[in-house]
């Protein structure tokens, strides 16, 4: 049976389309939002052969083992300090937060300097001893997650310093049909990873596409 994920922002473009796959997929998930009936009201739009609940944050976040951060960069120190309570040990945190210029009113296809060297490495910094932390799914696109009658075909990167946290957010990701995980290391590879949103922005722009990312000559690729 699939591990239960809960979703910090699934109101957003990303997180319900994330959540609508999930819910296809079979898997539980818990929509969490700064307001209780605005995730309610989202969750009830949901159906598949998961369950889906709609929750505020802190509540939601304490629904989850595995609980996935969809939130705009400006607001991912607030919300993690609101969860932070309620992450309970061995809780993995999936970061796929991007510091995109656009926070400051810049344009998509530029990124901001973090001090930490990612925002997945001050995403590390914020949340209590005990709970892993993931980053991934920057390359993959909230409009085409977002389309159910579209078939997706790549693959979504994932960087941890936990090999066994990145292993069990990929067992429930790779329920996703055309959704392929792919271990990419250690968490400071995030700031290579985050950058390539600003990439695919920039290719789909120029390109008029929806692109995504296949990882070629990996062992057991295409089994």
């Amino acid at each position: 049976m699939a591990e239960p994920v809960a979703i910090i922002g699934g109101s957003g473009a990303l997180g319900l389309g994330l959540a609508r796959r999930l819910v296809a997929a079979g898997v539980d998930v818990t929509i969490g939002s700064r307001d209780a009936s605005r995730a309610a009201q989202t969750a009830a739009t949901i159906v598949g052969q998961g369950k889906a609940t709609g929750l505020a944050n802190p509540d939601a976040a304490a629904a989850a083992g595995i609980v996935i951060l969809s939130v705009p960069f400006s607001s991912q120190a607030a919300t993690l300090k609101e969860i932070k309570g309620s992450l309970a040990e061995g809780a993995v945190i999936v970061d796929a937060t991007v510091p995109l210029a656009t926070n400051v009113g810049g344009r998509p296809t530029q990124t901001l300097g973090v001090w930490a060297g990612s925002a997945a490495q001050q995403a590390a910094s914020l949340i209590p001893d005990g709970v892993g932390i993931v980053a991934g799914l920057h390359t993959v696109s909230a409009d085409l997650l977002g389309d159910l009658d579209h078939e997706l075909d790549e693959d979504a990167l994932l960087c941890g310093d936990d090999r066994s946290a990145t292993a069990r957010v990929a067992a429930v990701i790779d329920l996703i049909p055309g959704l392929r995980c792919v271990d990419c290391g250690k968490l400071e590879m995030a700031r290579v990873t985050e950058q390539m949103t600003a990439l695919m922005i920039s290719m789909n722009i120029r390109h008029k596409a929806r692109t995504g990312v296949t990882i070629t000559g990996l062992p057991g690729a295409g089994s």
